[in-house]
């Protein structure tokens, strides 16, 4: 069972930066599509964005402000948020995926691993 340990969460104010970071435990974090999503109480989890081989999407709100990269050592995936906004508070899992999934890289249900989730504070 592949474990996803998230860090990196807090309170900022608006316009700062922070960046979360995922490791995985078992296998080579290149292996896997990760996603990051993030969920406020009462609605459902959102798709922010994903890493798979090369390639990364972002949800149209966080384009040009997040950046999800691997590092260069290590079994670790970030996630750079910058030009941060009261709207972006929520709480962030990272997620990995074993397939191949890139048509429904979007979707909670492609994802066959989730972190713990990480509480991100955005303050006005």
């Amino acid at each position: 069972q592949e474990q996803l340990v998230e860090s990196g969460g807090g309170l900022v104010q608006a316009g700062g930066s922070l960046r979360l970071s995922c490791g995985t435990s078992r296998r080579s974090i290149g292996t896997y599509t990760i996603g990051w999503f993030r969920q406020v109480p009462g609605k459902e989890r959102e798709f922010v964005g994903c890493l798979s081989g090369r390639r990364t999407d972002y949800t149209d709100s966080v384009k040009g402000r997040f950046t999800i990269s691997r590092g260069n050592a290590g079994n670790t995936v970030y996630l750079e948020m910058r030009s941060l906004k009261p709207e972006d508070t929520a709480v962030y899992y990272c997620a990995a995926s074993t397939g191949t999934p890139w048509p429904s890289r979007r979707l909670t249900g492609t994802y066959d691993y989730w972190g713990q989730g990480t509480q991100v504070t955005v303050s006005s």
